[in-house]
């Protein structure tokens, strides 16, 4: 369980001071500028015997402030947010009882319109909230439920678009709007990833499936500023873009995967609790030998869940180092696009081709420039004696492509790590029985690797993608295996075997 490493007051200044803009695929944290509230459990009455009960009733202006200060405490302790929250997770386990500094949470960015009001004002403001409580000092707050993992939060999640530019207090009139239609966990503002430049559309995340229902099948439909909005399901949506990318197969899954959050990036507090639990019921495990890959230049890790897998955000994007060509008929063969790169390219590129396919992509270690495309277009200007064209892909599916690639190398790289671990056993001279320094399996290993590098080896062996027919791909990085606190062994590379025919 993690612990807090520094004092409240010190935590709270790193946390106010960060200024980071909400995207639509990130998980809402305490610190994103953007924050969005979830729906309180607390009901605001304006009778007019309550008005006039005592001196502490709010006006209807300083009533609108207690609420929108309480949803948004309340959220920062919700299991939309606090689990994924690293920073507010550590709060939160900080001790047994799970009690946070109400002035902690008060110093946050999206807090600080409520500091002028003082802590007394807050603390009686989160008191009317039946989501969490506060403790007989009035200087801490926590849950009143444990926390839970959220399930189906893609299925209560909505797409909507026709927002225009962002003015200032856009966040809190969205907020608003769809407040109306039912009780909201979270309305994320969706922004380009570069800019951070809103889109002008938005995630809604809905607490429950008729508040879905009431806004999707509103009648009139939902406008805004008079324009009637777009609006579909998050599924919906989903679907819409990966049609429109042409994606199929292993990229449309993992696509797909992005957008659901199925594979949410980021601090995930279930997964630490979930290996906590590990450990102690099986003991200190003995250390596992860790794989590498080389990527687009630079090494990710490659984990052993699934066969070889790499967190997405691992995945270095670089822009520009993909290209691809359409206009095919019939079929392709790898050595038309790859014999004329070689003379410019030191490393061969990857050339993934269904057969059947008019297109095809072929993928660099290197964004391409305006010297390469003009290269490329003149030496291969015809695949199959019928004349092609060249483009570069748009930003999103050449991410999706190039996590697809990173995905395939991973199991390779996963599966000869192991292989080679295996084999080194008690063969030749660096194997079980000693030999020079444990260096793995010596000369043989050497002879053996450069033999069947084209198959074997994945610095210079291929992925495997594509539904209609497994193609090799991609040498786009070995596998470093290695135990921490012992020295790193290397897999030697050697010259790519001829396997493009059964690519």
């Amino acid at each position: 369980m993690a612990t807090v490493s520094a004092s409240s007051e010190r935590l709270a200044e790193l946390k106010a001071g960060e200024d980071k803009p909400e995207t639509a695929n990130t998980t809402t944290s305490a610190s994103d500028a953007d924050l969005v509230t979830q729906e309180p459990a607390i009901e605001a009455t304006t009778s007019a015997a309550g008005a006039a009960s005592d001196a502490t009733t709010l006006d209807e202006d300083e009533k609108d402030k207690a609420l929108r200060a309480v949803r948004q405490i309340e959220f920062y302790f919700a299991d939309a947010n606090l689990p994924y929250d690293k920073f507010m997770w550590t709060l939160h386990t900080a001790n047994p009882e799970h009690w946070v500094p109400i002035a902690t949470v008060a110093s946050f960015k999206r807090m600080r319109e409520f500091v002028p009001l003082g802590t007394d004002w807050l603390v009686n403001a989160l008191k009317s909230s039946t989501a969490l409580e506060v403790d007989e000092t009035n200087t801490k707050v926590r849950r009143r439920t444990e926390v839970t993992e959220p399930k189906g939060q893609f299925e209560r999640s909505i797409y909507a678009k026709g927002f225009g530019e962002e003015v200032p207090g856009l966040q809190q009139k969205l907020e608003a709007f769809f407040n109306q239609y039912g009780r909201t966990n979270a309305v994320r503002m969706r922004r380009e990833e570069n800019t951070k430049r809103f889109k002008g559309s938005i995630f809604v995340e809905f607490d429950d499936m008729s508040s879905v229902e009431k806004f999707l099948n509103a009648d009139p439909k939902p406008a805004w500023d008079g324009q009637e909005l777009l609006i579909m399901s998050k599924e919906a949506y989903c679907e819409m873009k990966i049609k429109e990318k042409g994606l199929t197969g292993k990229a449309a899954s993992l696509r797909k995967e992005s957008m659901t959050g199925a594979g949410r990036k980021g601090f995930n507090a279930f997964k630490e609790m979930s290996k906590i639990a590990d450990d102690k019921k099986g003991g200190k495990a003995k250390a596992k030998p860790e794989v590498w890959l080389d990527f687009l230049g630079q090494r990710i890790r490659v984990y052993e869940e699934d066969g070889g897998t790499v967190k997405t955000e691992d995945v270095p994007f670089v822009k520009g180092a993909t290209f691809k060509f359409e206009g095919v008929e019939g079929n392709v063969s790898f050595d038309e696009v790859k014999g004329p790169l070689k003379e410019r390219f030191t490393r061969v590129p990857f050339v993934q081709y269904n057969k059947g396919d008019s297109w095809g992509y072929v993928a660099f270690d290197k964004a391409l420039t305006e010297e390469d495309v003009t290269y490329i277009k003149e030496k291969i200007g015809t695949l199959g004696s019928k004349p092609v064209t060249w483009a570069f892909l748009d930003e999103e599916t050449e991410k999706a492509f190039q996590i697809e690639r990173a995905s395939a190398a991973a199991k390779r790289a996963l599966h000869f790590s192991q292989r080679d671990d295996r084999g080194s056993r008690g063969r030749g001279r660096g194997g079980a029985r000693g030999g020079r320094g444990g260096r793995g399996g010596g000369r043989g290993r050497e002879k053996r690797e450069g033999k069947n590098a084209g198959e074997a080896n994945p610095a210079a062996g291929d992925e495997q993608a594509g539904d209609k027919r497994k193609r090799t791909i991609e040498p786009d990085g070995g596998a470093f295996v290695g135990t921490r606190g012992q020295g790193v062994p290397t897999i030697t590379s050697a010259k790519k075997a001829k396997t493009d025919d059964e690519s």
